[in-house]
């Protein structure tokens, strides 16, 4: 973050009262965000000897904890709606950008060689392609000789964000895919499909399964070494997932221009965008019970916002722009108590 917004949110900081307890937190939800949760928990308990834990259970799950106040915080890779963060007084704001990956474990194919369209990945998901010979595969992969193997499904069975984000960009792709399946935390695979849990499950299950075609988040792409298919994008070309691919989905988004962040960042045009990249969210109470706790919780995402935007670019996900970031803090300052009283809290 440049400088000179940090200095003014640390002022404006350093201007409320000090809440004279620190306090642990917790979290749970989306397991795509689980390896950016964990580092900055890790660095956060060095620099200042707090505990944060964080439970990688999926979206749903978190969204569930949270409305329960369960738990300190709920993440989700989708943003909640208006009508819903109204209807259950919460707060919603994103804190990083990355990407769904389709992975696959075929034979002879290394990362980024295999070519694959929108409409072809639809069909395979849904069942319709089911060989990876089939003649749609190949009449992009001229220069790949394709196993006859059969196409194994991995999806997520716990109800995910990936697996939402994924269906988002299969729905705006596939007029076959949105009327069949349509987009959700959870879809009606296809029958044969190989159903797991979580971002490790999936990673797992990819690996073992020879033929296997899944989907993660980036940055387990990069950390378990997975091979990847190039992703045809509304601009018509074929692109790798990387965090520049997923800035260009940013900056041609509202997110860029408008700081609205509920818009999802599926399909985006750009020349270098990945078609799907997405967002991972925080949901915390606007009206909150338990002041203590949730201001841990404030203090924990504002350090993490104010310092460690190297450790979200140094895991491979894309830091928030600068009017979003400025978007979250306004709304921090407007989260009360039970009574309406706004909370009295410092950064430091």
């Amino acid at each position: 973050m440049p400088s000179t917004i940090k200095t003014a949110w640390l002022s404006l900081c350093l201007l409320l009262p000090l809440f004279s307890q620190a306090a642990d937190v917790g979290g749970a939800g989306s397991s795509a965000a689980h390896p950016l949760y964990t580092k900055w928990a890790e660095l956060y308990r060095q620099k200042n000897g707090i505990s944060v834990e964080y439970q990688p259970v999926g979206s749903s799950a978190g969204i569930r904890q949270i409305k329960a106040k369960a738990v300190d915080f709920g993440a989700s890779d989708v943003a909640l709606g208006r009508e819903e963060l109204a209807k259950e007084n919460l707060l919603c704001f994103p804190t990083a950008i990355s990407g769904v990956v389709p992975v696959i474990n075929l034979p002879g194919v290394k990362a980024g060689e295999l070519l694959l369209s929108g409409e072809v990945l639809a069909d395979i998901y849904a069942g319709k392609i089911t060989k990876w010979s089939d003649a749609a595969i190949a009449a992009l992969n001229p220069g790949i000789a394709l196993p006859k193997l059969s196409i194994v499904i991995v999806a997520r069975q716990d109800g995910s964000g990936t697996t939402y984000n994924l269906s988002d960009y299969l729905s705006k792709v596939s007029a076959a895919w949105k009327s069949g399946f349509g987009t959700g935390f959870t879809v009606k695979w296809p029958a044969g499909a190989l159903q797991v849990k979580g971002s490790s499950g999936m990673v797992a299950a990819v690996r073992q399964t020879t033929g296997a075609i899944g989907y993660v988040d980036y940055n387990y792409v990069v950390q378990d070494k997975l091979v990847y298919p190039k992703l045809r994008n509304s601009h018509g070309r074929y692109v790798e997932p990387s965090p520049t691919a997923f800035a260009s989905a940013l900056a041609n988004s509202g997110w860029k221009s408008k700081a609205a962040f509920e818009e999802a960042l599926t399909d985006k045009p750009g020349p270098s965008s990945w078609p799907i990249t997405m967002g991972t969210f925080v949901i915390v109470p606007r009206k909150t019970s338990n002041p203590k706790a949730t201001i841990a919780t404030l203090r924990f995402f504002t350090w993490a916002f104010l310092k460690g935007d190297d450790t979200v670019n140094g895991i491979d996900f894309v830091r928030l722009p600068d009017a979003v970031q400025a978007r979250i803090y306004g709304e921090f300052t407007r989260i009360t108590d039970q009574d309406g009283k706004p909370l009295g809290w410092s950064f430091m």
